[in-house]
């Protein structure tokens, strides 16, 4: 599930190494039934609160209850972080639902990413609907420290994750999966974000590492 960033000249942004990407064991299927809206993603959707900007129409991005995407404490008491913050993680979530719609040409994903990070990013979601999965559970995302550059055109964001109850569902088999035993679920992630015309804080690469992170 984590993402890892493979640099490239104009920025580099996709998947890390592996939750549940490849093909993953210790997975616990003996719940997997019990979620409804896994494979849909259209029961009980949660719906994103739109950050709102002069010029821009945000994208109304929903996730089932199937997949539970939490932001402890994304909060700041500056507009301009607090706005980082916001676009940032519905980033987060239209990369998410893109994966549980199956929709690897997603414009909610294309709408958040600079477009030099857009194809690796289409590619990130590929990895799971190439192989037929989605992902259900939960995945907290906790700790955001976020730094406005001083032209106010650029951001960098940093976050942690927390995997533990991540997992994967196959679409044809219902197969669940988690990470591998001995996986450490915690990952960090290290984002720059730059600021479009429409006030837009888009991504414009992702790295990540796996157990640099506690909680």
């Amino acid at each position: 599930m984590a993402r890892r960033a493979l640099t490239t000249a104009a920025a580099a942004f996709t998947t890390a190494a592996a939750l549940l990407l490849t093909a993953c064991g210790g997975g616990d299927d003996s719940s997997s039934d019990d979620i409804k809206g896994a494979d849909s993603g259209s029961s009980s959707p949660s719906a994103s609160v739109s950050s709102a900007a002069p010029g821009a129409k945000r994208p109304v991005i929903k996730l089932p209850s199937s997949f539970q995407l939490t932001f402890e404490n994304w909060t700041s008491s500056d507009p301009v972080e607090q706005a980082v913050l916001n676009d940032a993680k519905e980033e987060v979530r239209a990369g998410y639902a893109a994966i549980i719609e199956n929709d690897p040409d997603s414009e909610a994903v294309a709408f958040y990413d600079t477009e030099g990070v857009r194809g690796q990013t289409k590619q990130w979601i590929k990895t799971y609907t190439g192989k037929n999965l989605t992902v259900i559970g939960k995945l907290p995302a906790f700790a955001p420290k976020v730094t406005v550059a001083k032209t106010g055109k650029g951001a960098s964001l940093s976050y942690c994750t927390d995997e533990t109850e991540a997992k994967t569902k196959n679409r044809k088999t219902s197969k669940v999966e988690g990470n591998p035993a001995g996986t450490n679920p915690f990952v960090r992630y290290a984002v720059s974000l730059a600021k479009n015309e429409q006030g837009v804080w888009q991504n414009a690469s992702v790295h990540s590492e796996r157990g640099a992170c506690s909680k």
